[in-house]
């Protein structure tokens, strides 16, 4: 049985419209955004997404990747941005992505992720089945977490849920 995606035990939301030039949802994720590391040989590219239909009071937002398969008994987290302004409504593929960050709004702020790195980590599964990547983009009622880029991603990860006026993802795939 598959582990549970990340939001199904948490309090509801209002769905927003989450696209990608990208990311197909349900399909198999492109070496692109693949890790660079641990014998993997993507270009770990962060995804382009655009997001819409963000409720009124809509103060910021925040994007996370999450690997709910990761052998960990918690997960993975590959990327967790957040302290996005309001206005702005899509990312372009390499936003979150070192040294250079094209494209990233100024004052948004990378949590670090399990890799321990403050940027998005592309996917490296064990070999096996094929794991989850959700992208979620998550409209919040607060333009500032209140947390630096040292935070936890599970501490930034109850600020967003804290905050949250709706949310959308699409789910990737990848085995190697």
């Amino acid at each position: 049985m598959p582990a549970p995606l990340p939001h199904e035990y948490l309090p509801p939301v209002p769905a927003l419209t989450v696209e990608s030039d990208d990311l197909t949802d349900g399909a198999r994720l492109n070496d692109r955004h693949v890790f660079n590391d641990w014998g993997m040989r993507g270009q770990n590219l962060s995804p382009h997404l655009r997001w819409s239909g963000a409720p009124a009071g809509t103060r910021g937002y925040a994007v996370t990747c999450f690997d709910p398969d990761a052998p960990t008994g918690s997960g993975f987290w590959h990327w967790v941005l957040f302290d996005i302004p309001a206005t702005v409504t899509e990312l372009p593929t390499g936003a979150g992505t070192a040294p250079d960050f094209k494209g990233l709004p100024p004052g948004a702020t990378h949590a670090r992720t399990d890799y321990g790195t403050r940027a998005y980590g592309g996917a490296a599964p064990p070999p096996g089945d094929p794991h989850r990547y959700v992208y979620t983009v998550h409209a919040l009622s607060v333009d500032s977490l209140g947390v630096d880029s040292d935070t936890s991603p599970a501490v930034v990860g109850f600020n967003i849920t804290a905050n949250t006026l709706a949310r959308g993802h699409i789910v990737a795939l990848y085995s190697t």
